[in-house]
């Protein structure tokens, strides 16, 4: 099976959050940009543009996880909150810095491709 991924087009993303506000109100009910599970970076003054980084599904995370929390489902990798004890082997495995916490919780997050930011990007910036 061929592992799903998502492509962006830094050029086109205008830096508007609403592709982090869609994944964080799907998945946590929530209008709370840093609960998105992708990572939007603005590069001012130089060069002056917004750079996307979203999970390629490279596997790296679930090869770090000591409690096999993460785990391959139909070629997307996911998080099984029951068994991740929060140790963020993960999170610094990650090659693009795209496993995420939060504060106010106890276990990582990372993009399950839902496809809500694709839907949502009113530029196009990111797309399957």
């Amino acid at each position: 099976m061929t592992i799903k991924t998502l492509q962006t087009n830094d050029a086109l993303c205008t830096g508007c959050h609403i592709c982090q506000l869609a994944c964080a109100m799907c998945h946590f009910r929530e209008t709370n940009p840093k609960k998105g599970a992708l990572r939007i970076a603005g590069k001012f003054p130089s060069p002056g543009h917004f750079h996307i980084d979203v999970c390629n599904q490279c596997g790296d995370c679930a090869a770090a996880c000591p409690t096999e929390a993460i785990y391959k489902d139909n070629g997307v990798y996911k998080v099984d909150e029951e068994k991740c004890d929060y140790c963020l082997l993960c999170v610094d495995a990650c090659p693009y810095g795209v496993i995420f916490t939060h504060p106010s919780m106890n276990v990582i997050f990372k993009c399950d491709y839902c496809g809500l930011c694709v839907h949502y990007c009113p530029t196009g910036a990111i797309f399957e």
